[in-house]
């Protein structure tokens, strides 16, 4: 097996799309990325994410590592915490993570989840 890697992330443009948020609150964010790896059973995976403004219900349903590379959005957590996210910020959100995203600006982040 060969190592994956992702050189630039910043300058990918060849993205799928992964289609809308399906828990939307406000407006309509749009999702693409890149898969760089998925592993067996897909239980890991590691790639490109793409997000346009919108607001959201969020859980995360798996541990999350996040660099955001681009854009600005806010996670306010259920017990009310809030998250500012701008570029090259970088976050980790636990499985079972729940509460609110809204993305103010398009996001681009590389991601690893487990």
């Amino acid at each position: 097996m060969t190592t994956p890697i992702m050189k630039s992330p910043l300058t990918i443009t060849d993205l799928v799309d992964w289609g809308v948020i399906p828990t939307m609150i406000e407006g309509q964010s749009h999702t693409s990325g890149k898969l760089l790896y998925k592993g067996p059973e897909g239980r890991s995976e590691c790639g490109l994410w793409v997000c346009t403004p919108g607001k959201w219900h969020c859980h995360v349903t798996r541990d999350e590592f996040c660099h955001f590379l681009e854009g600005r959005c806010t996670y306010v957590h259920e017990s009310g915490e809030v998250i500012e996210i701008e570029p090259d910020t970088a976050a980790f959100f636990p499985q079972d993570w729940k509460g609110v995203c809204t993305v103010h600006e398009t996001i681009k982040k590389v991601y690893m989840i487990r």
